[in-house]
């Protein structure tokens, strides 16, 4: 039986083979771009990192905010104290595009994450040219050869990867690639189900020097809070921040009440 995942990464792979483009003409442009922002001195510290999203559309919830201003909602996530800030880009099923990406990046000089489903090495220069800092890179619609190719397109172009993984299999294959950064997803994207105890569980499973992040399924900050006493070094939250009437608040309830247990042992 189809899945909302694989609905969801067909569209792209069919969107990818109508792509003319010239990956090399792309991969030219994006090279000349200005410097990115890691996330990576963020997620170090002893603190849970908050990533706030930008997000329109669930397929799972439907409309969150569809007429939402993403430059105005950027700017309440930098005022809140957000890390970085995720843009959702998916046009067919979340109702974002690649211009949220750059109206956001000329408006903010955060990290910015380009959430999507990224399936083509062109995708990779996409983000860059747009003014993306790291990418998403979901394990459960790749292949470990295009795993493989996607983040060496992305290091090649200074862009960070957050590798998501939704179970111990994927984690595993994704071990072995040597990443820096893994995010575990509460929700599986093959039934939207969310399942607050796997995270938790998986995150016993990432060595020290891997940055780990929660995803989705956050409802409260004494959800980050469980999170980032469970070894989490930062939570991914959208829906949440999405619907607050005070976003900006809404960010700095979460940023203030976490601690990063395993970056906080390392300090102490």
């Amino acid at each position: 039986m189809a899945t909302y995942l694989d609905e969801i990464v067909a569209w792209h792979r069919q969107r990818a083979t109508q792509d003319e483009r010239a990956f090399d003409e792309l991969f030219a442009e994006a090279l000349q771009c200005g410097p990115t922002r890691s996330i990576l001195p963020a997620l170090a510290r002893p603190e849970l990192s908050v990533i706030a999203e930008v997000k329109r559309h669930s397929p799972s919830k439907g409309s969150l905010d569809e007429a939402l201003d993403p430059v105005s909602l950027a700017r309440s996530y930098v005022d809140g104290g957000a890390a970085a800030i995720s843009i959702l880009t998916d046009e067919a099923f979340f109702h974002g595009s690649l211009d949220d990406l750059v109206a956001v990046r000329a408006a903010v000089d955060l990290p910015l994450l380009r959430k999507d489903f990224t399936v083509d090495p062109r995708d990779v220069c996409d983000a860059r040219i747009a003014g993306a800092d790291l990418i998403l890179l979901i394990c459960a619609a790749l292949s470990d050869a295009e795993i493989a190719e996607l983040a060496s397109t992305a290091s090649d172009l200074h862009l960070d990867v957050l590798f998501e993984v939704h179970d111990e299999a994927e984690l595993e294959r994704v071990l072995s690639l040597g990443p820096t950064i893994v995010g575990i997803n509460q929700r599986d994207l093959r039934t939207f189900e969310v399942d607050t105890a796997r995270a938790q569980r998986l995150v016993q499973s990432i060595p020290s020097e891997v940055y780990a992040i929660a995803e989705s399924g956050l409802a409260t900050p004494a959800d980050a809070r469980a999170l980032g006493e469970a070894g989490f070094d930062g939570v991914l939250v959208g829906e949440y921040f999405v619907r607050s009437n005070d976003p900006s608040s809404a960010v700095a309830q979460f940023a203030s009440v976490m601690t990063n247990a395993r970056r906080a042992a390392v300090a102490s």
